[in-house]
């Protein structure tokens, strides 16, 4: 009986323990799929959450911080690859402080185990990071990191860019259901950044047309050349994010261009620098009639060092305004600081498509402008018909009558006011006639301007010199200076570069000229040696000569650096 009693008890607890074990198992498997169901809730709110995002730069901040959550990771990063395909151009990170960056430095470029996902954009899970073979280390200040998730994100079957994910939290270990999630996540992330770039570039081709029209409004409401070369100059800068944007014009018969408008960082160095066709960005885009990108505009063989005026700047593009087919009108240039992603060549098709827009306004303000010319003349030519035909004629016919009726007058007096009043008709139609002569006469021919003839004797005197001088002119010379002070101030430059060129012993010179309307001020600088004491000073006086005779005066000056600075200034209209 008693082992009837013990065997019994055995086959109740046999049961009771197989329950238990089912219900542990049962209720393991509860909290899995509560695991499951709650992970992949997190999955969807995270999705959902970065797919309602269109700002491009907070949908990539809003992957990071997803992807970190969704896997318990904590570091997360997000690694944007640049347009070769072969680095890293920008970087997001979660875990990291400011302070942490600062301390580690520059972000990292791809090499190592990012530079292996580059390269192989397959989901990457390692237990050690240090074990990799690509794996060679961390910067100073970097904190530790071992094991490490990452995946690709693919947008419309291109890779835009790597989720990096180390250190799971509680020192586990990822595993293929976080490589599921991520990569589920990774896919989402590509539809959202497809659809933030989409939004973007809607939102950049609808500033770019509210530009055309501000310039083709501007242009066609009468402003003038200068203030739409300031609206297309400002609105390419501020749509593309650069430091310096400027427009540079041809100069009549010189071969040169000048930089009419300049506008960012350092613009004064540019404004009114006359440019070569080669060695500068400018001068190549117009030669070629196409755009000319530069990595880095400070350190471009390209681009001539003197005088310098990139510094700082970085990625710089130069787009002709105008075709080959249309004629180029002239070249519109913009630069990013240094260390700003450069100008793609999506970037630079629609600065292209921007620029031959405007230079269609251009060329329909042109024309009006020469069909309200083309009526000014025409005005002209009436009325000095009208004064020749009626004017003229009419005061001729009163001076032979009054000159007929001279021999009828007895009184000595009164015969001697006629005759007076006979020469005043003369003295009236003479002026009348030299007015006609004006009213028909037509400005000089193409390269006779101050600026043409300052950039031919600059020409000239770099054969002689053995370099080319700096060239900078300010305001309107062409207008604002009267032929007789153009001269003096072509023959003082002249001079100027002829004393350089003999006994400055220079390898540099620049040349400026500027005017206000009140007074024309013509600078010319060198690096040599400098004027002696005991030296020749008759050109000196010459010059000096030539700018009192127009109220003017010459001053010499020794820089601190060395050489010479010559400054000759005249007012104008006095």
């Amino acid at each position: 009986m008693a082992g009837s009693e013990e065997s019994g008890e055995a086959g109740v607890r046999l049961p009771q323990l197989r329950l238990d074990e089912l219900l542990a198992e049962l209720q393991a498997r509860l909290d899995a799929a509560r695991g499951t169901r709650d992970r992949v809730h997190s999955l969807l709110e995270a999705v959902l959450s970065v797919g309602r995002e269109l700002d491009l730069e907070q949908a990539l901040r809003s992957i990071v911080e997803a992807a970190a959550a969704l896997v318990d990771a904590e570091y997360a990063a997000l690694g944007v690859i640049g347009p070769d395909g072969k680095r890293l151009s920008a970087f997001h990170t979660v875990g990291v402080t400011a302070e942490q960056i600062a301390r580690i430095g520059p972000y990292p470029e791809g090499h190592g185990i990012l530079g292996e996902l580059i390269s192989n954009p397959e989901p990457l899970r390692l237990t050690k990071l240090s074990e990799h073979p690509a794996s060679y280390g961390f910067p100073a200040h970097h904190p530790p990191m071992n094991s490490f998730l990452g995946v690709p994100i693919r947008v419309r079957d291109q890779v835009f860019g790597n989720l990096y994910l180390t250190e799971k939290r509680g020192g586990a270990q990822f595993d293929e259901e976080d490589e599921a999630v991520l990569s589920t996540l990774a896919v989402a992330a590509g539809v959202a950044i497809d659809n933030a770039r989409l939004y973007e570039e809607s939102r950049l081709r609808e500033r770019w047309l509210r530009a055309n029209a501000e310039i083709t409004h501007t242009l066609m409401s009468g402003a003038g050349r200068a203030e739409a070369l300031s609206v297309i100059v400002e609105r390419a800068r501020e749509i593309t994010g650069s430091a310096l944007a400027a427009v540079a014009l041809p100069m009549e018969d010189t071969g040169s261009l000048t930089v009419e408008i300049a506008v960012g960082l350092d613009s004064e160095a540019h404004r009114g620098l006359v440019l070569a066709m080669d060695r500068t960005l400018m001068g190549l885009a117009f030669s070629r009639a196409e755009s000319v990108v530069s990595e880095d505009v400070s350190h471009d063989e390209r681009v001539s060092p003197e005088p310098p005026r990139f510094e700082g700047l970085g990625p710089a593009v130069a787009v002709p305004i105008g075709t080959r087919e249309g004629g180029v009108r002239g070249v519109l240039l913009l630069a990013r600081k240094a260390g700003r992603p450069p100008f793609p060549s999506a970037e630079t098709e629609t600065l292209q498509a921007f620029a031959a827009q405007a230079a269609v306004a251009m060329e329909l303000a042109e024309r009006r402008q020469d069909a309200e010319q083309i009526a000014v003349l025409k005005d002209r030519d009436r009325i000095a018909r009208d004064l020749h035909d009626l004017a003229i004629q009419r005061l001729f016919a009163t001076g032979m009558t009054l000159q007929s009726m001279g021999r009828f007058i007895e009184h000595p007096e009164a015969a001697e006011r006629v005759g007076r009043a006979v020469d005043d008709l003369d003295e009236t139609i003479k002026i009348i006639r030299s007015t006609i002569f004006g009213l028909r006469s037509r400005e000089g021919g193409a390269g006779t301007g101050l600026r043409a003839r300052t950039v031919r004797q600059v020409d000239e005197a770099a054969a002689v010199l053995g370099f080319a001088p700096g060239v900078r002119m300010e305001g309107l010379v062409d207008t604002d200076v009267p032929r007789d002070i153009a001269d003096q101030v072509i023959a003082v430059l002249s001079e100027a570069l002829t004393n350089i060129a003999r006994h400055a012993r220079a390898d540099r010179a620049d040349v400026v000229l500027q005017t206000d309307g009140r007074e024309v001020r013509l600078t010319v600088s060198d690096n040599g040696v400098g004027i002696p004491e005991d030296g020749r000073r008759s050109g000196l006086g010459n010059m000096a000569e030539r700018a009192r005779q127009f109220g003017g005066h010459l001053e010499l000056n020794r820089p601190e650096g060395g050489g010479t600075e010559l400054v000759w200034w005249v007012q104008l209209g006095g």
